[in-house]
């Protein structure tokens, strides 16, 4: 199978009042296409700070993040943010979006942005519309963001995360500010999104969610010091397999 994301020896090192912060130490591992991964562990463990470094949001001390066979360390700024614009989608915690826009105009608004993206106006307007229906919310597509929930808020955050018809979706904690059932929701449609072979990788503190991806790193003080494969079909089995997993980690 083809990986869409391979890293090897990363490291992310910050200066802060002139003394070395490590927080990524030698990381190596691969994604292959269609896969759905999680990555866990404790508070400061450096969990967001590799989502950010191997998808070029933020630069690498050293070492290699290969995305869809382009080295993202050596691409110029520009070519970098055009990656991200065209190839990656972007999920987070907090539901940034622009206040003067509706929902459905933030949603197009990478589409609007990207040069790949060869679509007309009115194209990339029914394709919004279409992953608003298929998410659910459609019927919020003319409100502004302070007008709806936070579970219609994050479904609205994957569909903009999907306009430009990514490769794969980086997602930090998307779940984190949601209740149980909206969380569900939300989890529900990555799922679907995954299985129609878009790769995701989600930095989770949440086992509920790790149990439906396919593979979980856990990863400690910048390093990967363990990885637990999802092979059960029951959701409770699994879910009750990862937990004693991350026991055993020490979680």
């Amino acid at each position: 199978m083809k990986k869409i994301l391979e890293v090897t020896d990363l490291c992310k090192t910050y200066i802060i009042n002139k003394r070395q912060n490590n927080v990524l130490r030698n990381v190596s591992f691969s994604l292959n296409e269609g896969e759905m991964v999680a990555v866990m562990g404790p508070s400061g463990s450096g969990k967001s700070t590799l989502l950010y470094t191997v998808s070029g949001m933020d630069a690498m001390t050293a070492g290699q993040s290969v995305f869809n066979g382009k080295d993202i360390s050596k691409l110029k700024p520009n070519d970098l943010a055009e990656l991200r614009l065209d190839e990656m989608g972007f999920i987070f915690q907090q539901m940034y979006m622009l206040k003067n826009l509706s929902v459905l105009d933030n949603i197009l608004l990478p589409a609007r942005q990207s040069k790949a993206n060869k679509l007309s106006s009115k194209e990339k307007l029914e394709y919004g519309k279409k992953l608003m229906h298929k998410l659910g919310i459609i019927e919020i597509a003319d409100n502004d963001i302070n007008e709806v929930s936070g579970g219609q808020l994050q479904r609205a955050c994957i569909c903009r995360s999907m306009i430009n018809k990514p490769k794969m979706i980086f997602a930090d904690e998307p779940t984190g500010a949601l209740n149980r059932s909206s969380s569900d929701e939300v989890m529900d449609e990555l799922c679907k999104i995954n299985s129609e072979g878009t790769s995701i990788i989600l930095v989770t503190h949440d086992a509920k969610v790790a149990a439906r991806c396919s593979r979980v790193l856990y990863i400690v003080d910048g390093n990967i010091k363990g990885e637990y494969n999802n092979t059960d079909n029951d959701a409770r089995k699994r879910e009750r397999s990862l937990n004693n997993w991350l026991l055993e980690m020490g979680w």
